[in-house]
């Protein structure tokens, strides 16, 4: 019987939305993290008889045919993108991106990753790095005797020192955007890598070419909803209970053909 087959095929489904919700659900608290989304297709159907072929018996065509559909198959986890909410830090090196875009990372294999993680520190060296240590794009060292950094909406860095009042410029940030971000290959620790789906990115500097800007003293939050993911969860819950009560159905079904006397 095929409805074992199409009945397994919906259970693993539902349990792929459950990861992905549960995925979701971890990543609360993570910053400038967006929602997942499992999305599904149904799979190939078996042409018992095609619509629009003549009936042998009496010439009329088949307005409808038999297509039987054999189960489910999951299409994407498509990232939902959405602006999380700006909490107030009053640090000086974080920063939180309002509007399109990303930071530029660079990783120690050199590769260029980037991210919406605007929680920055400083290094050693004086470098504006990430949380992990990967050094920011393009690099901005900060001074040692600096009392303070003052990042404006445009990603200018300027620090201030105790024997003048007018600040020194360090150095602008910059930000890249995506035709398709969704596209984008998530690698873990709030950074992404560019792909083929993707395309290359534009960097400009924040205001401009649709970009966003900085906020300094902000983090985005992540933009999960609570309250959507638990009613999804239980959807999801409900799908995959039916689909193993049609296990169950169709084995009582087997069973009653054994015992045919």
């Amino acid at each position: 019987m095929r409805a074992l087959k199409i009945a397994a095929t919906g259970m693993s489904a539902q349990q792929m939305r459950v990861e992905t919700i549960s995925n979701n659900l971890a990543n609360m608290n993570t910053t400038g993290y967006n929602a997942r989304r499992a999305e599904f297709s149904d799979l190939h159907y078996q042409q018992v008889s095609r619509a629009g072929t003549v009936n042998a018996s009496d010439g009329t065509v088949l307005p409808t045919g038999v297509q039987l559909g054999l189960g489910v198959r999951p299409a994407a986890v498509s990232v939902h993108l959405s602006q999380g909410a700006l909490s107030a830090t009053g640090n000086d090196l974080d920063l939180a991106i309002e509007g399109n875009g990303y930071l530029e990372v660079e990783l120690p294999s050199g590769q260029t990753a980037y991210t919406r993680d605007g929680g920055l520190k400083r290094s050693a060296d004086g470098l504006i790095v990430t949380s992990d240590g990967y050094t920011v794009i393009p690099e901005v060292t900060i001074p040692q005797d600096a009392r303070s950094l003052s990042i404006n909406n445009e990603g200018e860095v300027y620090a201030y020192f105790a024997d003048t009042a007018e600040g020194q410029l360090l150095g602008q940030f910059t930000l890249a955007g995506f035709t398709n971000a969704k596209g984008l290959e998530a690698l873990g620790s709030n950074l992404f890598s560019e792909t083929e789906a993707s395309g290359p990115p534009l960097v400009s500097n924040p205001g401009e070419d649709g970009l966003g800007t900085l906020r300094q003293g902000y983090l985005e939050d992540s933009s999960v909803d609570a309250v959507r993911e638990v009613t999804e969860l239980i959807e999801a819950q409900r799908g995959y209970e039916m689909n193993a009560k049609v296990i169950s159905a169709v084995d009582q079904m087997m069973g009653a053909t054994t015992q045919v006397r």
